[in-house]
């Protein structure tokens, strides 16, 4: 602290002698002992007004959108420097109202640089300082409060796909990771005794975020054929990320599974499009829909920000981040590398919002789970997933952030020493990530103006943008209290417009409005005799799902079946004797086209694209060289990282397919936690222990 202060106090004196409107004398000119006193004074005050002011402005302003807080810093720090300088008792100082602003924030930046290199980036030194704040919370907590029963912290790296994690070891990027798993370190030091054990994991044919997390947090994932959707029924397109799709999908899964979620025992959920049942929320999407006072989901910004160093340092490193996009992706264009999306506009922005911000404040909010000896935390880091989306899952770029994260957790694996009670750290994602370029890029058509063309109708030569889909924009939306929607017309499509085509990933949707049923192919043919055809027979195009007459099955589902290349048609009932278009997409494709085929909402037209088994490529109908959302590749093959302590996931032997069944091995874990009684925590003597 005294040394942080001295480095204010100069950082004082050299303002004052650049700035002309900041004095630390008086007319008369005062001597340099005088002028070094009053700086000494004002910064003592500023500092002081800091730590006792700014956790109460910061409540106060939760209502302000978490973006625009974070702009709010700067000028709030400069009227506290106007306030300190006030109440300086040698009455010599005074500022600008704008100097004020600049003045406090060099000021604060200098500060929180200065208490970094002293203490955080010191590991030894943050880790005692860890301890000294839980040697503090178990003094304070009330004797037998937390239980004697290990506590389960559930990470999900949004997007890491297994291999992309084995490789990311292999690499040395992930060090922390390579220890639990007892891998030789990156200097070529042998591992020693591994910690966790990795599983590989199938997805649902909806590999995307929505649907894997909904079945992983609430137990069912049921009726969500994609990322987004059109119901004939309340003729509204459906958006994983909408906080008003999100809220309703959680609804649907509770109901449906007569559960509140996993976390709704003394659990937190941060960072995550859903609930999962916990009290505890921050930053979760779905309570972005509602409007109660006690409803918002922004505890995480006030623990955060209520620090004026973190928020100064999260600006910094967002303004470093905004820079380093903007080299990478000007050495991308300039080097011509391909594939290649645009990466302008406000993506820059996005991509720092996912890799700092949305990673600090979910970061520090299970830190303060841990220390608070919650039962059960689960949270969602969606900084690889957005920079794979637009760099590639295998680029540099992703391995960068790639090791960040893996900082993150070692992070946390400290807390965990200092926690009143002993956690389980569970790694997890909840999809991969597959490379290729985009369909339009390929064919210089979207899918949409091949729906268009195969339906005989106008082709509009310039095609709408369409969005990623990727979790972190709705999450910037939902901080500056935006309502993240597609537009009125894709929301609410009219009962006589064209069809509606969307797209999640390489998987695309294409639904008829004015039918108030799901179409079967015969009444599709009947209305566009070339429509199907034309999908099936381009080569960007894998294989094409659509329902049939027939005598429907026991739950009413009719009757389906898969149209490929040359003129490739497999009823669903003989797609495991017979595969055919789905050859190439390897075990378990079928029983995930079937149980989709069988969703009330599943579109007209289901079409997955084009898949290379050989270099696992896949064709994006998004502005994205890294997708996921449909079958092919890597994308449908997350992992699971767990301790030794807990039971193997595969008890059985099979593999471990779709998110409700990782639901059902994390609360059988969660149970195994709860039945297993740790030592308690030896009282501590008020000295600081060596805890290496």
């Amino acid at each position: 602290m005294v040394a942080v202060w001295a480095v204010s106090t100069l950082t004082m004196l050299v303002l004052a002698g650049i700035l002309p409107d900041f004095k630390l004398q008086s007319d008369g000119n005062d001597s340099a002992t005088r002028i070094g006193i009053t700086a000494a004074l004002g910064a003592g005050a500023f500092g002081l007004l800091s730590a006792l002011v700014w956790p109460l402005l910061v409540r106060a302003l939760l209502l302000v959108p978490a973006l625009v807080l974070g702009l709010l810093v700067f000028f709030l720090n400069g009227s506290l420097l106007l306030l300190a300088l006030r109440l300086n008792p040698s009455g010599r100082g005074e500022v600008a109202p704008e100097t004020a602003v600049v003045v406090a924030a060099v000021m604060s930046a200098v500060a929180s640089a200065t208490g970094g290199a002293l203490a955080v980036r010191d590991d030894e030194a943050y880790r005692r300082r860890l301890y000294r704040r839980a040697v503090r919370r178990r003094r304070r907590a009330v004797p037998g409060a937390c239980p004697p029963t290990p506590g389960t912290v559930h990470i999900q790296l949004d997007g890491v796909g297994h291999e992309v994690l084995r490789g990311a070891v292999g690499k040395g990027l992930m060090p922390t990771v390579a220890a639990w798993l007892g891998a030789p370190s990156a200097d070529g030091a042998p591992g020693g005794e591994p910690s966790h054990r990795l599983t590989e994991w199938r997805t649902d044919w909806s590999s995307q975020t929505g649907a894997s997390q909904l079945g992983i947090l609430h137990g069912s994932n049921h009726d969500v054929p994609a990322f987004r959707w059109y119901e004939k029924d309340t003729r509204e397109v459906m958006v994983c990320n909408r906080p008003s799709s999100a809220i309703e999908l959680q609804r649907r899964a509770v109901a449906r599974t007569g559960r509140d979620g996993l976390l709704s025992e003394d659990g937190a959920s941060r960072g995550n499009l859903f609930g999962g049942g916990a009290q505890q929320l921050a930053l979760v999407l779905s309570m972005a829909a509602r409007r109660g006072r006690g409803e918002r989901s922004r505890a995480g910004y006030f623990v955060y920000f209520s620090d004026p160093a973190n928020a100064v340092r999260t600006a910094m490193s967002f303004v470093a981040e905004v820079g380093r996009e903007l080299g990478q992706s000007a050495r991308a264009r300039l080097g011509g590398r391909r594939p290649r999306v645009s990466r302008g506009g406000l993506y820059p922005l996005v991509r720092a919002f996912a890799t700092v911000v949305e990673r600090d404040v979910v970061v520090a909010a299970v830190i303060g789970d841990m220390l608070a000896g919650r039962r059960a935390v689960y949270a969602d880091l969606v900084a690889y997933d957005e920079v794979a989306h637009h760099s590639g899952p295998a680029s540099g770029d992703a391995g960068k952030v790639l090791q960040r994260l893996d900082r993150s957790l070692a992070l946390l694996a400290k807390v965990a020493e200092h926690a009143p009670r002993e956690y389980r750290i569970v790694l997890l994602s909840d999809h991969g990530q597959s490379p290729g370029e985009t369909f339009q890029a390929r064919y210089g058509l979207t899918l949409g103006q091949l729906v268009r063309a195969g339906c005989g109708l106008p082709v509009p030569r310039r095609a709408g943008r369409t969005h990623s889909g990727a979790e972190a924009r709705a999450a910037v939306r939902a901080a500056l209290h935006r309502p993240v929607e597609e537009g009125a017309e894709e929301h609410r499509p009219a009962r006589r417009s064209g069809p509606v085509v969307l797209a999640s990933g390489n998987l695309g949707l294409v639904s008829f409005p004015d039918v108030p049923h799901r179409m079967t192919r015969e009444e599709i043919d009947r209305r566009h005799p070339a429509l199907l055809s034309t999908l099936a027979n381009h080569p960007g195009v894998g294989f094409v799902l659509v329902a049939c007459e027939g005598e429907p099955g026991p739950d009413g589902t009719p009757p389906g079946v898969l149209l490929g290349a040359r003129g490739a048609e497999v009823p669903l009932a003989e797609l495991d004797s017979a595969p055919g278009p789905l050859a190439d997409f390897g075990p378990g494709a079928a029983d995930a086209v079937r149980r989709t085929h069988g969703f009330p909402h599943t579109a007209d037209i289901m079409v997955n694209s084009w898949y290379d088994p050989a270099d696992g490529e896949v064709l994006a109908f998004e502005e994205q060289i890294g997708s996921h959302g449909g079958l092919g590749g890597a994308q449908t093959r997350p992992f699971l990282l767990s301790p030794r302590t807990l039971s193997d996931p595969l008890t059985d032997g099979k593999p471990l397919v779709g998110a409700e069944q990782v639901h059902g091995v994390l609360r059988r874990w969660l149970a195994e936690s709860d039945a297993a009684r740790t030592p308690a925590a030896e009282p501590s003597t008020g000295q600081v222990a060596d805890t290496s």
